[in-house]
């Protein structure tokens, strides 16, 4: 047994998942067997060690775990939400009591350094302490109204079933986002993760029950479906399944977004990233050079928000680009649960051989690497890279698209920060955007309407790394959606406008006379 497999062993000890081949569908209070065809046998991407084996879902197990959530939501949404609240306020003590384990799991399944792993089960427990917070501020409007002795007001309701598909760079946290707070306004769950990264939802799933348990809510509360993209389909498609809230490609996200479409349901999409950050003429190289390095090879450039292009000033270029050049040579890649190693590795070999394949397609085009880009060798039968850079020109087809792999592409501008702005914002995607820059009138410039083109624009902090307090979504391919802080619990909910006449009388609007 290598020390990954005994520290597997271990970890499900202490999370309380069995060993065997793994159930695929849980309710919450009850597990079962999946009847599809597929069987995902999982290997941690840092050595190769076997993790487990899960029987996938079938459309009927699907099919059986939304008639339990459509019966748990009548129970559920009559709960107070104050009370609702009060279910994720455990949940998140509960996430406490494991953080350590679970951060280890996900890094053991997803290949990203512990330190990450860890922050994602943080970020899990900031939605829990969010959610009850918002959980006694699901606030509606009053108006007056034109007409006497009439009052007008909006108030929210629960949709009803909201289906959660996430993807594996983030196999927990997006997850707990959306359930979170689709909880506390009234809503069940239906989770489909990642087939590439499993046991850490079933973990979730687990650490779940225990509060379900004492807090005798029915099955179908929050439910787990472990399946192939067939079980994706099924919940796009199912007008019982009221929004459809998916994280992953925009090739992903276009397929869910007409399926839900077809039949008027709704869709909440977070999908690709070509994130930039501009080093204008007047920065601080400091702090711009190690935002950017954690940027574009953190979660080894498998984040949606990570750094893929780095538009610096022309008289600051040969300078940032050395800079670089030194950082990445220092970078220590190896084994994610030792803390002496910042970079990990990516997620499986068909993730490795995008990197090579997209590494080789931008340098046919005109792009000069000019560090990295080759095996790494972490001592590990795993999945481990050099990060690269490339010198490349922005309308690259490469460049262009998003590849899930530390790959760096170098721009240059000249001229003010009108030029640079208008590099960024020429993809597709427009998720999340950083400049760093000591004059306010240029990042102003950069935060106006005609500035960046990205839900997220940051000013001398990078592109990756995102607060649960803030709305977290993109725009143009990126999806539209929006999740965890401010008012995004809003796309958990239905809205209502209502008026109430207290007089004896009945005038209508606009004055109109309709006399009988």
């Amino acid at each position: 047994m290598t020390a990954i497999s005994s520290t597997i062993k271990d970890l499900f000890s202490q999370l309380g998942i069995p060993a065997g081949v793994h159930a695929s569908t849980s309710t919450g209070l009850a597990w079962k067997a999946g009847s599809g065809d597929s069987v995902f046998s999982i290997q941690s991407p840092i050595d190769g060690s076997s993790i487990g084996q899960v029987q996938g879902a079938s459309k009927a197990d699907f099919d059986s775990v939304l008639q339990t959530a459509d019966a748990a939501y009548k129970v559920w949404s009559a709960i107070p939400a104050p009370q609702r609240g009060e279910i994720i306020r455990q949940y998140g003590e509960v996430l406490r009591q494991y953080k350590l384990p679970l951060g280890q799991l996900v890094s053991i399944e997803m290949g990203k350094i512990v330190q990450e792993g860890l922050g994602e089960v943080q970020e899990m427990i900031d939605i829990c302490d969010f959610a009850v917070g918002l959980s006694r501020q699901l606030y509606g409007l009053s108006m007056h109204s034109e007409r006497k002795e009439h009052r007008m007001m909006e108030q929210w309701h629960p949709l009803g079933t909201v289906g959660i598909i996430s993807a594996f760079n983030f196999p927990v946290a997006v997850w707990a986002w959306n359930a979170a707070l689709a909880a506390v306004c009234g809503n069940v769950c239906v989770w489909k993760p990642s087939e590439k990264t499993p046991f850490t939802a079933i973990a979730c799933q687990r650490l779940l029950e225990k509060v379900l348990k004492d807090n005798q809510l029915p099955e179908g509360v929050f439910s787990l479906v472990i399946g192939d993209a067939t079980i994706g389909q099924a919940m796009a498609s199912d007008p019982r399944v009221a929004l459809v809230s998916a994280t992953g490609s925009t090739r992903m996200g276009k397929a869910v977004a007409v399926t839900v479409a077809q039949r008027l349901g709704k869709s909440l999409l977070e999908l690709g990233g070509n994130n930039a950050v501009i080093i204008a003429e007047d920065s601080n190289l400091d702090m711009a050079i190690r935002s950017t390095v954690f940027g574009s090879v953190g979660t080894c450039g498998q984040r949606c928000t990570s750094t893929r292009r780095l538009i610096v000033h022309s008289s600051r270029y040969e300078e940032v680009k050395n800079r670089m050049v030194e950082a990445y040579k220092k970078l220590p890649i190896g084994n994610p649960l030792d803390e002496n190693y910042l970079v990990g590795p990516l997620v499986d070999k068909a993730a490795e051989s995008a990197f090579f394949n997209a590494l080789e397609k931008v340098q046919a085009e005109g792009g000069k690497l000019i560090i990295g880009g080759e095996k790494a060798e972490a001592g590990m039968d795993g999945c481990y890279v050099k990060p690269a850079i490339v010198e490349a020109e922005n309308h690259y087809h490469m460049v262009q698209e998003e590849t899930f792999a530390p790959i760096l592409y170098l721009l240059k501008y000249d001229g003010d920060i009108d030029n640079a702005i208008a590099i960024q914002n020429n993809v597709r995607q427009g998720l999340s955007s950083s400049i760093f820059t000591n004059r306010l009138q240029e990042a102003e410039r950069f935060l106006n309407w005609r500035g960046s083109d990205c839900g997220i624009a940051n000013v001398n902090i990078g592109t990756s790394g995102a607060e649960i307090g803030g709305a977290f979504g993109g725009e143009k391919e990126t999806g539209g959606g929006r999740e965890s802080g401010s008012d995004a619990w809003r796309a958990y909910m239905r809205r209502q406008t209502n008026t109430i006449n207290y007089s004896k009388e009945l005038p209508l609007a606009q004055g109109i006379k309709f006399d009988i």
